[in-house]
């Protein structure tokens, strides 16, 4: 079992910038792949980044690159998520996961999840 905790979410204008951070315990946090998902209002989850376990390789879809960032620290068990130059559209609730796989974007390939951060970014 792996337990995650998000946190960071808030409100914040368009043009700024938020750090999410999401915390691991339970299950050998260097032994999964982490990811981010976003849900907004009447939409899907989408794949917004990923990472490797050791933090070497990293994935984005293509609306957040140049623009968000993904880390880890394995001696905090965290993974972050560097948000700079928000837009209103990536208003949603923010998800981590855990896979134990890298290089996927869909979201049954993560096998834990964290409950959420919302981000609300107004024009």
């Amino acid at each position: 079992q792996m337990q995650l905790v998000e946190s960071g979410g808030g409100l914040v204008q368009a043009g700024g910038s938020l750090r999410l951070s999401c915390v691991a315990s339970g299950r050998t946090f260097t032994s999964s792949a982490m990811g981010w998902f976003r849900q907004g209002p009447g939409k899907e989850r989408e794949f917004v980044a990923s990472i490797s376990r050791t933090g070497s390789t990293t994935d984005y879809t293509d609306s957040v690159k140049g623009r968000f960032t993904i880390s880890r620290d394995n001696a905090k068990n965290t993974v972050y998520l560097q948000m700079n130059s928000l837009k209103p559209e990536d208003t949603a609730a923010y998800y981590c996961g855990a896979s134990q796989t890298f290089g996927y974007r869909s979201s049954p390939w993560y096998g834990y999840w964290g409950q959420g951060t919302q981000v609300t970014v107004s024009s």
